[in-house]
């Protein structure tokens, strides 16, 4: 029986290094392929003969991006991200929206939409900071942030009912319909894309997005791509043709 028994813990012993090895090499190709998808993201863009029309979003400051190079290595159009803060105005929006038109790329502007704040002040801050241009691109709106970031509480009421008098207000100064930048996250929450018939721009890493439950207009492909055009990754986005 003794004999048995050390049989039985020499096998359970050699069974016990085998799934350690095995633990440790599935654990390695895991590092490998994430390393692998981190770099190749960094470069990584859609298909340009299945998304031709292909663009950036240009943040705000202190991030620095070259409209030029920005042209140069393939974007058509650049969206400029407003500072989101309405009481504090966006001092570096006129030199981005300058660089822009110099460097003849379309440009458009890309409001983010708080909703612990009404509308009015955001609205405001958008007629302030961006020229009436028909030659301006859409206006869109980001939809990123939830009330539940709110220090008091907002009903989701409220929010869809802030969220429209904003997509008016953006409308009626800009003459043209908005984009939603929508996120999952507020997609979820609030069920935006279903009861707002305005164009969709969604968001998923190197994936086709589908949370929206209807086709959307923009997609950002990748949020962290690396360029010469700013020391910083920048948010890449395509158009469905």
């Amino acid at each position: 029986m003794a004999r048995r028994g050390r049989k039985r813990s020499r096998s359970n012993g050699r069974v016990g290094r085998w799934l350690v090895r095995l633990v440790a090499v599935v654990t390695l190709v895991a590092i490998v392929f994430a390393v692998w998808l981190w770099w190749d993201m960094r470069s990584w863009r859609p298909d340009p003969s299945l998304y031709p029309e292909q663009g950036a979003v240009v943040p705000t400051q202190p991030h620095y991006t070259n409209l030029v190079t920005l042209k140069a290595v393939g974007a058509q159009f650049a969206y400029l991200r407003l500072a989101p803060d309405p009481r504090s105005p966006d001092e570096d929006f006129g030199d981005r929206y300058s660089r822009a038109l110099e460097a003849g790329i379309p440009v458009g502007v890309l409001l983010p939409f708080d909703p612990c704040i009404p509308a009015d002040p955001q609205s405001a801050l958008f007629v302030q900071m961006v020229p009436r241009n028909d030659a301006l691109m859409r206006p869109a709106i980001e939809l990123s942030h939830t009330a539940a970031t709110c220090a008091s509480e907002v009903s989701d009421a409220a929010v869809e009912s802030e969220l429209l008098i904003l997509i008016n207000q953006v409308e009626r100064h800009a003459g043209k319909p908005v984009i939603l930048k929508l996120s999952r996250e507020f997609e979820d929450e609030y069920g935006t894309a279903r009861t707002t018939a305005r164009d969709l721009w969604l968001e998923r890493d190197r994936a086709r997005p589908d949370y929206a439950g209807r086709p959307w207009l923009l997609w950002s492909a990748n949020s962290q791509r690396v360029t010469e055009a700013s020391e910083e990754p920048l948010e890449w986005v395509v158009v469905q043709k």
